[in-house]
């Protein structure tokens, strides 16, 4: 199976036996959008009016009862298990007709359909917010079964900053832990925290308080068998006679090795168990060693409900095996695929957002240079310049900022002014920036140096005027280069300016680069690309690049 991210409504895709036959993958996390930070009150409160679009709009949290909410909980009373219908039944009768009632009901037809193509050795995550997980668990028992049931994870997502008015800080999330079945796959030789040798607790240290003339720690353990009916381990050791754990001459080379000692004459001989030979901790059901995010991470994309790499890693690695399939059907940033690909797992991930596909695009190809269309597919982007257009030209669906996010993913630009956990992007935000391509030249002392291309992408009317802009831009923002990417195609007049702006001269990679460079959405689906020095170049193998400017380019000339 080569890894692939869709584009679309996770439902219609689950649903597609062609996509998801049953039982097709082996690892399940999703950390579905959420409104956590609305009002407790307004998420139980009756809607009406424009307040009652039945809509997710993606990361903006926001799932209202209306049409859709109102359809789906009937197909449920009418389609889906017994255990199932009857426990939504029950919650819309305890909650009623609201935003978290929406949030239950979409949240059910989808975990439905998650169960059906869970292999019976699989195990699901799910992320959530302490205001819904109750509910979630009552979901998710129905339809998994409550003795599959495996763990209330608690991730310390944030240190407490102080008393809120009338409760205590909220500042941890949940993870609902559930198998298959029985037959779900555990690895428990990983569930273990290494220690910090440099940051032991008391415990720790009270634990393994000896210290050898090596400065390693260990303590002195039992060696001898707690079953005393054992004729072939009873023997005489150290003029001790005990039932041991090992047998004799197992027993000797482990005294020769300094591993058995005894402490004094007649003392019964023990086993030194060194701290930095164990593989750590045993990991409880709270986690409170991984930090959230800062701005200052290298890993942090301004996303705001980004997760770390270490906690997607962490339950990979638990319920996973290398060459497993793991799946994420809210993609959101893309860290569920980052880490399955890190840790030579396949991936599959699913988003409702051209933002999210080109977010993961770029992710993919900063930590991996993994390539779209090479590496992994993307399933329900367009393909033809007439579906670029249909897509720009979807206002029901915000297809302007759509075909912004898409046409920046085919360039390998990371979008600026996309609001995450919106169809709409940030209006006057981007300063006629929609997307950056970063890269290293070297400077003058042989260090590296980070330099930018600056991208702006049109879905409408172009003229020569937007490219005179663009070469403003370039200059404000000191990038080295320009692009600008154009449904329509580009007039004579755009690209004498585009000409012009004459040339970058890379002194490192010896090469000159147009400064500003014209796309056309044909272009970029004939195959061709922005003009620039190599993204992911290092240093040490770099010499003399010489690469074809590409089609476009030459069109230009």
């Amino acid at each position: 199976m080569k890894n692939r991210l869709y584009y679309g409504d996770n439902l219609e895709i689950l649903r597609n036996r062609e996509y998801f036959p049953d039982e097709c993958v082996d690892l399940i996390y999703l950390d579905p959008p959420f409104n956590s930070n609305r009002d407790h009150n307004v998420l139980f409160k009756a809607e009406s009016g424009a307040d009652s679009q039945a809509q997710i709009t993606a990361f903006e949290d926001t799932w209202h009862w209306g049409e859709t909410a109102e359809e789906t909980y009937r197909d449920l009373i009418v389609n889906a298990p017994e255990k199932v219908s009857t426990a939504i039944e029950a919650l819309l009768n305890l909650i009623d007709r609201n935003q978290m009632m929406a949030y239950l009901v979409m949240m059910t037809a989808r975990l439905v359909e998650l169960r059906r193509v869970l292999k019976p050795t699989g195990s699901l995550y799910l992320h959530c917010d302490p205001t819904a997980s109750h509910y979630l668990k009552i979901v998710l028992d129905a339809i998994l079964g409550p003795e599959n049931f495996r763990n209330e994870i608690i991730w310390q997502r944030a240190p407490s900053k102080g008393l809120a008015s009338r409760r205590l800080p909220t500042n941890h999330d949940v993870i609902l832990a559930y198998q298959k079945s029985q037959m779900a796959y555990w690895n428990a030789d990983n569930m273990f925290i290494p220690y910090d040798m440099d940051n032991l607790d008391e415990k720790v240290l009270e634990q393994y308080s000896n210290i050898d003339e090596d400065g390693r720690r260990y303590q002195l353990t039992s060696v001898t068998n707690p079953n005393k009916n054992r004729p072939n381990l009873t023997y005489e050791f150290l003029g001790i006679n005990r039932v041991w754990r090992w047998t004799k001459e197992r027993m000797q080379q482990a005294y020769e090795d300094g591993i058995v000692v005894q402490t004094k004459p007649g003392a019964v001989p023990r086993q030194k168990r060194y701290l930095d030979e164990q593989k750590g901790r045993p990991l409880s059901d709270i986690w409170t060693d991984i930090p959230p995010l800062q701005g200052s991470s290298a890993e942090y994309m301004d996303y705001p409900t980004q997760k770390p790499l270490a906690l997607m890693e962490r339950i990979i690695r638990a319920s996973s095996n290398e060459g497993d399939i793991v799946f994420d059907p809210f993609r959101g940033c893309g860290t569920t695929c980052a880490a399955a690909h890190k840790l030579e797992r396949k991936w599959i991930g699913i988003d409702i957002t051209h933002l999210g596909i080109a977010l993961q695009k770029h992710r993919l190809g900063d930590m991996f240079e993994l390539v779209s269309g090479q590496d992994y597919e993307v399933i329900g982007e367009p393909t033809t310049v007439d579906a670029a257009a249909a897509l720009a030209t979807d206002s029901a669906n915000e297809g302007r900022y759509q075909f912004e996010w898409w046409a920046l993913s085919l360039v390998g630009a990371k979008p600026v002014g996309g609001q995450a956990g919106s169809r709409k992007g940030k209006k006057g935000a981007d300063k006629g920036v929609d997307g950056i391509i970063n890269f290293f030249e070297q400077d003058t002392k042989s260090k590296p140096k980070a330099r930018k291309v600056v991208v702006q992408v049109k879905s409408g009317k172009v003229s020569a005027k937007e490219i005179r802009d663009l070469n403003w831009t370039v200059e404000r923002e000191k990038a080295a280069i320009g692009v600008f990417i154009t449904l329509e195609l580009p007039t004579q007049p755009m690209i004498k300016e585009a000409l012009a702006a004459g040339w970058y001269e890379s002194d490192f990679w010896d090469r000159q680069y147009r400064k500003l460079q014209i796309l056309s959405i044909r272009d970029l689906l004939g195959g061709d690309g922005v003009d620039m020095p190599p993204q992911h170049g290092t240093f040490k193998q770099a010499a003399r690049v010489k690469s074809g400017d590409g089609k476009a380019q030459r069109d230009l000339m």
